[in-house]
């Protein structure tokens, strides 16, 4: 039976989607399986945004219709028919995990003041303790409107957790935790006091600070609630968050000193001259960032005032819509944020929250969750974050001009995954990090062209390439270029390691590491691996990305670099010489060449598990194993594969990735003495967030695998 936790609140807007998120986020850490439920929606005809979010994360693979129990009016019909019904739908759903979140009912319009007790009810009849998430916040609609909200006193909060806690054991449900969310930041410590005070002994009790960025609407959402249209601005703002409303229908003089931090300023559309004096005020950095302009009133833009503003080349959102001032406003300042799985940027944020204010190791062990033999991909992903956190490194991100790289920069600081330098002109970067709505306050920014960094650099590289006639002048030029600052940086010790790739080309990135980083002592070439992520386990593949045609001695190289690589991120090397044939069985000059690297694998190394040449089903599959290869230590259980040429090797990690629908992290360049990594182009926000860590792991040991 799965584990299961109900976590379900005293109140109305608490925010308990972002604790449930991060409920998820913790078992899916330690459980190959995780499934949600919903005991209660408001309707099957209107999606439920929270569910959707929460099974849109990688570790839940479970049908929408499946998760969801009876609807409010189910409940509200026949309350014992509508329980029987949720008990055989959770059933359903709990035979298919490891471990389950239900999600309890949110008091909506439609709920009753004795919801909780209902929540408590199903809590009992399902089997699951319950996680308590308690309201921080009194004012106008739980304080996620745009409206006033103020934080209760810790004396306020135990006093619910007092009230709360006793409804759930009039109802006999088990009480499992507490969190306090959105409480008071200056206060967290007497608030978790005061709550623990108010429960029995034995009771773990949390609190977790408000967060403005997590609770304020979008962009997009006061676009949908104006019911306006985008005429101009860039899309990708859209996802910015709206901190307040500031009413432009006075004259422009009084307009600007109201103008106030992410903003929405409504503006009448015949009002040009406001108008443009407000795009002028964001534009110059010296009043506050806006997230959007609505132009309300239905009027059109006159020809030159459009131009204009095309001329300038703002790319604030405006937003028009026929509504008149008053309505609009309204209408914004009802307008309430959510967390849903369209906004990675909210979804990554609220992790970060939780992880820093929740002990989820406590979490998940109290409710008897261990860590499983099997390895998913999630779980890799995971154990790579909590691996590079031990000892954070400073990781250089030389492409600062590509928005991915940015908000893979902004998650890797909210997660404490490792310190980040990025490469690029400061006023520009802040500027697009601001508009993106990224916190990178933790990031350094440094131009490729600061005076004193160029001299240091263009010294030492002039220095390293005297033999090849290099002069400063040539060098100063040289060092210039992003990716040969970058490495530069590492050689010198201002970073610990460079990502980048995803916007150059392979050759770009590392050729600079060849010069001046070059290769580890023993090592005679630089080699690369994908860290294969398959259902339930994680395989090396080498060299998929670097070596055209190895020969006997650089394939032995690649074979012990790729077994340390193995062994830095908690792979056990069983190392599998690959061929066209097992054992003695074949003869050839590919089959010698693996024969002949693989003795020397076993000269240089002879701690190593290594068998060669072998067949990849021989390495894999224990039944063919014992047939071709008895007794081997490494046939039917190789963990390390190593490719006799790149053609196989690369064709080979596709096949596989496409067709057994692995993850393919990588390439991870090996043999550097300081490590480089390179990005496919291609390569999406978490494939770089993944790169930074296994960059800042192998920092940790010193040099790259």
């Amino acid at each position: 039976m799965a584990q299961s936790i109900y976590i379900t609140s005293a109140e109305g807007h608490s925010a308990k989607s972002v604790i449930a998120l991060g409920v998820l986020e913790a078992f899916s850490r330690v459980a190959p399986r995780v499934g949600v439920f919903r005991p209660i929606a408001r309707s099957t005809a209107e999606r439920d945004y929270v569910l959707e979010m929460l099974l849109d994360h990688d570790g839940v693979d479970l049908d929408y219709d499946d998760c969801i129990g009876v609807t409010y009016d189910d409940m509200r019909s026949d309350p014992d028919a509508a329980l029987s019904r949720i008990v055989e739908r959770f059933k359903a759903v709990e035979a298919q995990c490891d471990a389950v979140v239900i999600m309890g009912s949110d008091y909506t319009d439609v709920g009753s003041p004795a919801e909780l007790g209902y929540n408590a009810r199903i809590a009992v009849n399902l089997g699951a303790p319950v996680l308590l998430v308690l309201g921080g916040r009194a004012g106008q609609g739980g304080g996620e409107k745009l409206g006033s909200s103020t934080p209760r006193t810790p004396a306020e909060m135990g006093q619910i957790a007092s009230l709360a806690a006793a409804e759930l054991r009039t109802e006999r449900a088990e009480l499992f935790a507490v969190i306090a969310n959105r409480a008071d930041g200056d206060r967290l410590d007497e608030v978790v006091s005061a709550v623990r005070g108010a429960l029995p002994q034995d009771v773990p009790v949390w609190a977790v600070p408000e967060d403005r960025f997590l609770v304020s609407p979008s962009v997009r959402g006061v676009l949908q609630a104006v019911e306006g249209s985008l005429v101009k601005g860039d899309e990708e703002l859209l996802g910015r968050e709206v901190f307040g409303v500031v009413i432009g229908a006075m004259s422009m003089v009084n307009v600007l000193p109201r103008l106030t931090e992410r903003a929405v300023v409504v503006i009448p559309a015949d009002r040009a001259e406001v108008l443009l004096a407000t795009l002028l005020a964001h534009a110059s950095g010296t009043f506050p960032s806006l997230s959007a302009i609505v132009l309300n009133g239905g009027f059109p833009l006159p020809e030159a005032v459009d131009r204009l503003i095309d001329g300038v080349g703002a790319s604030i959102p405006i937003i028009a819509t026929g509504l008149d001032t008053y309505e609009t406003a309204a209408r914004i300042m009802s307008t309430r944020g959510r967390l849903a799985a369209d906004s990675r940027r909210h979804y990554e944020a609220a992790a970060a929250l939780f992880e820093r204010h929740v002990d989820t190791n406590e979490l998940t062990t109290a409710l008897g969750l261990a860590h499983a033999t099997v390895v998913t991909p999630l779980m890799f992903a995971y154990g790579l974050v909590e691996r590079a956190r031990t000892d954070r490194r400073r990781i250089v991100l030389p492409e600062a001009d590509d928005d991915r790289v940015l908000r893979a920069a902004s998650i890797v600081l909210a997660r404490g995954i490792a310190d980040i330098t990025l490469l690029g002109e400061e006023i520009e970067v802040r500027s697009r990090a601001l508009e993106l709505g990224l916190d990178l306050r933790g990031a350094e920014v440094l131009s490729p062209f600061d005076a004193v960094h160029v001299d240091k650099f263009a010294r030492e590289y002039e220095r390293l390439r005297a033999h090849r006639g290099m002069t400063y002048g040539r060098a100063a030029d040289t060092v210039t270029d992003v990716s040969y600052f970058g490495t530069l940086m590492v050689h010198l010790g201002f970073a610990d390691g460079m990502v980048s790739g995803a916007a150059h080309t392979t050759a770009h990135t590392i050729r600079p590491a060849f010069e001046i980083i070059k290769t580890k002592p023993g090592v005679s070439v630089v080699s690369s691996v994908f860290l294969m992520a398959l259902a339930d386990r994680v395989l090396v593949y080498g060299d998929c990305a670097v070596i055209p045609d190895p020969t006997s001695e650089q394939l032995a190289d690649i074979a012990v670099s790729s077994a340390e690589t193995a062994a830095q991120f908690g792979i056990d090397p069983r190392i599998a010489m690959l061929s066209y044939s097992t054992g003695e069985s074949g003869s050839g000059a590919d089959v010698d060449k693996v024969r002949a690297a693989t003795a020397l694998v076993r000269e240089r190394a002879p701690e190593l598990p290594v068998e060669g040449p072998i067949q990849y089903d021989a390495a894999t599959d224990a039944a063919v194993a014992a047939k071709k290869m008895p007794g081997s230590s490494v046939a039917g259980k190789a963990t390390v594969f190593v490719f006799p040429d790149l053609n196989t090797g690369n064709n080979t990690y596709k096949a596989v990735q496409r067709s057994a629908g692995a993850i393919a992290i990588g390439p991870v360049l090996q043999g550097l003495n300081k490590p480089i990594n390179d990005l496919s182009r291609g390569a999406l926000v978490e494939d770089i967030v993944n790169t930074i860590a296994i960059t800042a792991i192998q920092a940790q040991g010193g040099a790259s695998a």
